[in-house]
């Protein structure tokens, strides 16, 4: 089994809202793009929420989330991990997520994107953070059934408070 390495974090002019992630998916992976699997529900929750038309390129799906102020990265730096289940991922080792803090003191909101990325979270993350950030639990994007997974609809209601945060804060 190999070692996987998470994505480089996707961060614009002042991002204002950090999404995490635990670690990209396999097809992700083998995309070299967030959200690559084209199951995953993440990009048209974006489109929603955003009011944004959908667009096919990863370049313009980037240029989307730093327009509105998002950054996108993972909780995870390196794991191993046999396929993409989550409950897979092991000896997982986390992003630097404080120094990106550090470097981006706009962000005020940690969304992150499902149980697994917001228990490493608390557990690597929190511990080690400096400045009082609000952080939320969003359910997964993840095409993934689960016991506490949602509809398309459900998901877009819940991942609107993003939204609602850009608004607040706006400056």
């Amino acid at each position: 089994m190999d070692k996987l390495q998470s994505f480089a974090p996707v961060t614009g002019n002042k991002p204002k809202v950090l999404i995490v992630g635990s670690m990209p998916g396999k097809k992700s992976l083998e995309e070299q793009e967030y959200y690559g699997n084209p199951r995953n529900h993440f990009w048209s929750i974006m489109y929603h929420i955003l009011n944004e038309n959908a667009v096919e390129t990863y370049s313009e799906k980037i240029h989307i989330i730093k327009k509105h102020h998002l950054a996108l990265w993972d909780t995870i730096g390196y794991c191993y991990r046999e396929g993409s289940l989550d409950m897979h991922i092991e000896e997982e080792e986390p992003n630097d997520i404080p120094g990106l803090l550090k470097n981006y003191p706009s962000i005020q909101l940690i969304a992150c994107n499902g149980t697994k990325a917001y228990q490493m979270f608390q557990k690597f993350i929190s511990p080690r953070m400096q400045q009082e950030i609000d952080v939320i639990k969003l359910p997964s994007t993840s095409p993934i059934p689960g016991k506490y997974n949602k509809t398309f609809e459900e998901k877009i209601e819940a991942w609107r408070v993003v939204t609602s945060y850009l608004n607040d804060i706006k400056s």
